[in-house]
């Protein structure tokens, strides 16, 4: 992590003992007090203030000079801000404090593993540019906006079509070896937008965590790889009028995405127990389930997606199409964040960024593709004086998510695996319910355990036992993208896609229960852990969806493309609405949730859109 001075949290010392009592086994409050402050040093001040006051409102329960009370006093004092009405302060403070203490408690075992094995293929052959080396002024044929799923399919698509192009992209480039030998909590915080602390603002607030990085999302994906759906396309062609879905015309498409990313089967040898579980209990059940296909040959099975492969056996775009486009010609330049697209009335001109020292470069261009993604896309047209569409920034999909985990008597130790392995797909046709065994990299899951103090304490311990999985619902596009200079995120999650997320639960929890679960995880406040199928269900019955616990990892849909004018920001093209020369190319023109894992959906609609480009160029 990159230090500028510890952010102060006053009275936290007290609130991390009371959270995991050094007697029962938790870590020094003291010095966890002080990671935790380093940690928040990196997030947005929204963020880091928010935590100010969450922790500030706990402490004021006696937390704040408790840290050498008994653990008796302090969880008396956490009781009575729970009854308070302080729970979402609470779990703020938890899910802060559980990430930053499991991912120091495993970090050396982290490294042990990450260089266990040599890596599957060495860096990509390219060359990266630093702004802080880059001519304040280059003339181009065309310039993307972001180096991701759908900027790199993009740029490749357009270089080999003989056009120069520059990528710019907002973060940094991340070798194998910094992979290798970073520690995993530094690697969360830089290689993910705001540390990893993005968030949708609503009820209840969903957790986002996007990428930032040459490959984008790709560096920290899962990298489970699915076809769209043949009702989804026929829906975007039919519905929305996006031409290029069109089943035949998308397929070849489809088909060379598959062929650039290496996708197959997770194999056996790296399954792990927990996609085993995850297999055994649907086939109990008589569930539909299999391995997930991905983009990872050569996975050694480490869990560490989520922080960037250590082997770069995860075949993100950053190892094959981007580099397949600086080979084509483009060129690349990293740390630019992107101020506007310049253009002269309607018609594009370039774009101006802004180097980490303050200092700005042009890249001049007829054709600008933006792929900044679902979140950064918006705020970048509004700033540019292009965002006057109605409809842009709005029906943000999220692809919402829940978790569970079952109880097992025998270790399952889902982290020794790959982080995301099998589906059951029993509910996916009917209910758009996706249901996926996933796991974390060690450690950095605890925060979904339940409870505090020692009973906390006893969990994160045992959690070697439990199998975890996650459920994703393809959700109605309720949400909207606020801001120019800064986004803002928000999201209503509708009672429908509510309701789906609790029957989602059931599901997993049937699953954990049908392989052999002594007890179930559920995230259900009031009902967090229960025994039995029928105490699964009555908690369920009971359940408020307001008050689950929500993240999501696949935004889309916030400059949609389609016919309608009225609706739809960008042209069935790609074309940018009222302009000459800008074109979308990424999870923002997707119309609806595409109620999938979206990599392969983003990277082949992109394809499809360059070739637009070319056509018309």
């Amino acid at each position: 992590m990159t230090r500028t001075g510890r952010f102060s949290l006053p009275g936290l010392v007290g609130v991390c003992a009371a959270l995991l009592p050094p007697e029962h086994g938790g870590p020094d409050p003291a010095v966890l007090s002080r990671q935790v402050e380093e940690y928040v040093s990196l997030l947005p001040a929204p963020a880091r203030h928010a935590l100010r006051t969450a922790v500030g409102t706990v402490a004021a329960f006696g937390l704040g000079h408790l840290s050498t009370a008994p653990p008796s006093n302090r969880q008396r004092s956490l009781d009575r801000a729970t009854r308070a009405g302080a729970t979402q302060a609470i779990d703020a403070i938890k899910a802060v404090v559980l990430l930053v203490s499991g991912a120091n408690t495993f970090a050396d075992d982290i490294l042990e593993r990450s260089n266990r094995e040599e890596p599957a293929r060495p860096d990509a052959t390219m060359e990266v540019v630093p702004s802080s080396d880059w001519p304040s002024t280059v003339y181009s044929d065309a310039v993307v906006i972001g180096s991701g799923a759908g900027g790199a399919m993009a740029a490749r698509t357009l270089a080999r079509s003989g056009m120069r192009v520059v990528v710019i992209e907002e973060g940094r480039r991340f070798t194998v070896a910094e992979m290798r030998s970073t520690r995993p909590l530094d690697r969360w915080a830089s290689m993910y937008r705001d540390a990893g602390a993005t968030a949708a603002l609503g009820v209840p607030p969903v957790i986002l965590p996007i990428g930032r990085a040459v490959g984008g999302t790709t560096l920290v994906n899962s990298g489970t790889c699915y076809r769209p759906p043949t009702k989804v396309m026929q829906r975007w062609r039919d519905e929305s009028g996006l031409f290029l879905a069109d089943p035949e015309r998308l397929g070849p498409y489809l088909d060379d995405v598959w062929k650039t990313l290496e996708v197959g089967a997770v194999p056996e040898r790296v399954m792990g127990v927990n996609g085993a579980t995850a297999l055994a209990g649907a086939s109990e059940l008589g569930w539909k389930s299999g391995p997930l296909m991905r983009n990872a040959p050569g996975c050694g099975g480490c869990c560490q997606c989520a922080i960037g492969c250590p082997r770069n056996a995860k075949f993100g775009v950053h190892l094959n199409a981007l580099p397949q486009a600086w080979e084509a010609g483009a060129r690349i330049v990293s740390n630019a964040r992107v101020l506007k697209i310049l253009h002269e009335g309607d018609r594009a001109v370039g774009v101006r960024a802004r180097r980490p020292n303050d200092t700005t470069l042009e890249i001049l261009a007829p054709v600008v593709v933006v792929a900044a993604g679902a979140t950064e896309t918006p705020p970048l047209l509004r700033r540019s004086g292009l965002g006057g569409h109605p409809g842009l920034g709005r029906h943000l999909a999220l692809h919402p998510a829940v978790a569970t985990a079952g109880r097992f008597d025998q270790p399952i130790t889902p982290w020794k695996g790959v982080l995301q392995s099998a589906s059951v797909d029993e509910f996916h046709e009917t209910d758009g319910i996706l249901i996926e065994a996933t796991s974390t990299p060690p450690g950095m899951g605890s925060m979904a355990l339940p409870g505090t103090g020692a009973e906390l304490v006893r969990r994160i311990a045992e959690a070697d036992h439990l199998c975890s999985l996650g459920a994703m619902i393809g959700d109605e596009g309720s949400g909207r993208v606020w801001g120019s200079r800064r986004t803002v995120i928000s999201y209503a999650l509708t009672p429908q896609d509510g309701k789906r997320l609790l029957k989602a639960i059931w599901a997993m929890g049937k699953v954990l229960f049908s392989a052999g679960a002594s007890e179930v995880v559920t995230g259900i406040p009031g009902s967090m852990v229960v025994s039995t199928v029928e105490q699964l269900e009555t908690a369920i019955g009971r359940a408020r969806w307001r008050s689950l616990h929500v993240a999501a990892f696949h935004p889309t849909g916030t400059a949609g493309a389609g016919s309608d004018p009225e609706r739809y920001p960008v042209e069935p093209t790609g074309r940018l609405r009222g302009t000459r020369g800008v074109w979308v190319a990424d999870a923002s023109i997707l119309p609806s949730c595409p109620e999938v894992n979206p990599q392969v959906s983003i990277m082949a609609l992109a394809q499809a859109v360059a070739d637009q480009i070319g056509e018309v160029a």
